[in-house]
């Protein structure tokens, strides 16, 4: 005789060792009602569980996303951001994501770090790139009477468009930071005159305010990306590089800016405001969304069509071997998918 666990008679060879395992961690798995995410009605009753690869494919840009998510990547000029861009983009295009590059301004008028940047191929032809340059830089262009070195930096990368990064408490912070002449809104409109591709404008990690909001989205742009505050603040990173003198009396300023959730609020105000003045056709909601669940919430709430964007929550995994992230990025693919079969947004 034995006292060994008799083995189960039925076809689930692992019932005694989970069942032993629901014991030892039933005290550890408690979830108190206070730590309840309060966004969403949890509804086990309407779908069986999701298939792998079963999220509806996202008309945007002018092409379709197989996943509702934008990848923001790093600039060149290192071995390391090459490495992320190729990462990265090597990603959008095996689950169908959509891409905006790192600032392009070193390529205006130079190749020498055009192979940080040159991920068309890798990418493939089916999903959205777009390259990015700041206000100044084209303010700077216009004046120099330049501006065709913009489409020919689209032509070079195989890009689908352009994306303008709206900076000037980053460019006030930073240490060899450009002064803009005339308002950043004045330059989007003289580009739109001027540039026969589609336009993203966005921020760098303070977001838009009402005023700026109401603007933008009466202007033909293809999109307006977010970058709220929650994510990177690059007025706070230039700051950190300052004198500590200049730290301590403009750190406060970095504080200053907009959760994307309170923008996705004026931003759906708006739109039913405005009616057929509103010209945006995107968004991109980006700006503390640190996972899939904060990416979900955000693009059901949103009355324009919308995907959502991450930056660092993808460098993390960007900088290791390709199969870190990829495996990371599936894990958030499953986490969307199992979202929209059993979550609602209240």
């Amino acid at each position: 005789m034995t006292n060994e666990p008799k083995q189960p008679s039925g076809d689930d060879p692992t019932a005694v060792s989970r069942k032993k395992d629901h014991i030892e961690l039933a005290f550890r798995s408690r979830v108190a009602s206070g730590e309840l995410d309060q966004r969403f009605n949890y509804e086990p009753m309407l779908a069986a569980h999701p298939a792998p690869g079963s999220l509806p494919a996202v008309p945007f840009l002018g092409k379709s996303l197989r996943t509702p998510v934008w990848v923001s990547s790093m600039t060149g000029g290192t071995a390391l951001a090459g490495k992320i861009n190729h990462h990265l983009a090597r990603a959008c295009g095996e689950f169908g994501m959509g891409m905006g590059l790192g600032s392009c301004r070193q390529l205006l008028h130079s190749d020498e770090y055009l192979a940080d940047f040159d991920v068309r191929s890798i990418m493939g032809p089916d999903v959205p790139l777009y390259a990015n340059l700041g206000v100044a830089q084209i303010e700077t262009l216009l004046e120099q009477q330049d501006f065709d070195r913009i489409p020919r930096l689209l032509e070079k990368l195989r890009a689908d468009g352009l994306i303008i990064h709206v900076n000037p408490m980053q460019e006030a912070m930073q240490p060899e930071g450009d002064v803009f002449k005339r308002s950043p809104l004045e330059i989007i409109e003289k580009v739109l005159d001027r540039l026969q591709y589609p336009i993203v404008v966005k921020e760098v990690g303070q977001g838009f305010g009402p005023a700026s909001m109401r603007a933008l989205l009466q202007l033909p742009l293809a999109a307006i990306e977010f970058a709220a505050a929650g994510g990177t603040n690059f007025a706070k990173l230039e700051l950190l590089r300052s004198e500590p003198e200049k730290l301590a009396v403009f750190e406060k300023m970095a504080a200053v800016g907009h959760s994307a959730e309170e923008m996705l609020h004026w931003s759906n105000s708006l739109h039913a405001e405005l009616g057929l003045q509103c010209k945006v056709q995107h968004l991109i909601l980006s700006g503390g969304v640190s996972d899939f669940l904060d990416g979900y919430y955000l693009i059901r709430k949103s009355a324009l069509p919308a995907v959502y964007g991450q930056a660092s929550g993808f460098l993390k995994y960007a900088q290791n071997d390709y199969e870190t992230l990829r495996n990371y990025i599936l894990s958030q693919i499953r986490g969307l998918e199992l979202a929209f079969a059993f979550l609602q947004v209240k």
